[in-house]
């Protein structure tokens, strides 16, 4: 899907890549001048780029969130996302049944209980690598 949209892909990449690198070399170039850049290059670091990267990334989340204040979607873009959704199982349980005894309403109860509660912890087990 990203690839059918190649303008959101590198909108995101300029988001999320160079404006935290190039904000971290302005600040650099404003507290210590341009030796200050070359030095992030040569002090042997084994990733300047990711550094540079991590230095800029609180100020670039200003930046875009200022520019959503402008316009939604313009700082941190609207991602297109896949949703799926299971289809409900066939089996239906009538809860008005008539003639159950409270007894067998309790277990049926209990049943659905603890059908909700592993379809939560299902959901809660998807959601927690995402965040």
């Amino acid at each position: 899907m990203a690839e059918s949209q190649p303008f959101d892909t590198l909108r995101l990449s300029l988001m999320q890549e160079v404006l935290p690198v190039g904000l971290a070399l302005v600040e650099r170039v404003r507290a210590g001048g341009p030796g200050k850049v070359v030095e992030s290059f040569t002090s042997g670091a084994s990733d300047p780029l990711r550094e540079l990267r991590d230095e800029g990334e609180p100020a670039a989340k200003d930046v875009r969130e200022r520019l959503d204040q402008l316009s939604p979607g313009l700082g941190n873009p609207v991602m297109p996302v896949q949703v799926a959704v299971e289809e409900p199982s066939s089996e239906v349980y009538d809860v008005l049944e008539e003639g159950c005894s409270p007894e067998q309403d309790d277990q049926e109860l209990h049943e659905v209980l603890e059908r909700i509660a592993q379809r939560l912890q299902a959901l809660e087990a998807q959601i927690e690598p995402e965040s």
